[in-house]
């Protein structure tokens, strides 16, 4: 089972399993991590926006441009942004890193 990690918002480092073929929004659902995820993964909106480690970058699928729309939106975006709906961890991406940006527009926070 592939792992990949969540940086926070503070810094911390939160490391999970994952079945192959989840999105990066559906992993942190199960785990508890706040993302929104508004639109429930239909790429209508940017609340599940998530910053890529520049390591990890050249390995992930080009963004459509539908998304690359949606991030427009995403306070804080970056050019390793992308949405984690969007985003499907497999073997190959064993190991991933995400960062969840500072700033937020997320309901699930209060």
């Amino acid at each position: 089972m592939p792992t990949m990690t969540f940086v926070l918002p503070d810094g911390s480092r939160r490391p999970v399993k994952a079945a192959e073929g989840r999105s990066i929004l559906e992993i942190a659902h199960a785990v508890g991590i706040a993302i929104e995820g508004a639109c429930d993964g239909s790429m209508a909106c940017s609340t599940c926006h998530v910053i890529v480690d520049r390591a990890w970058w050249p390995r992930l699928p080009p963004a459509a441009e539908e998304e690359l729309d949606m991030l427009d939106f995403a306070v804080g975006a970056t050019a390793t942004s992308r949405l984690g709906c969007q985003v499907r961890l497999t073997g190959d991406l064993d190991g991933l890193v995400v960062r969840l940006p500072a700033e937020v527009r997320n309901a699930l926070l209060g």
